[in-house]
């Protein structure tokens, strides 16, 4: 199973054992500074998630060993959140 939901501040998924990736586009409503937090409540695998550009340039990389980064973005661009699960079971969320 596996449910997962896209937002305004954030994204969040819900896994039981879990294996793939999941990519979509998102654009931010200002430019600017932009803090992320990745919060995973696995009880087994690992998640991780990219924040690419619109040339799918990797900007920012997001894990349990990694959990928040900063970046600069700019309102008119388009960037892409790619999800990718190894095995995970429970939760995790993507704030900014």
């Amino acid at each position: 199973m596996f449910v997962f939901r896209t937002g305004k501040h954030g994204d969040r998924a819900v896994l039981n054992a879990c294996t793939g990736w999941v990519r979509h586009v998102g654009r931010f409503r200002e430019s600017g500074i932009y803090e992320f937090r990745f919060d995973s409540q696995l009880s087994n695998g690992e998640a991780e998630v990219l924040l690419l550009d619109a040339r799918k340039q990797e900007l920012l990389r997001m894990n349990r060993l990694k959990p928040a980064g900063t970046l600069e973005v700019d309102g008119k661009s388009r960037y892409y959140l790619y999800w990718v699960f190894k095995s995970a079971t429970g939760r995790c969320e993507l704030h900014w």
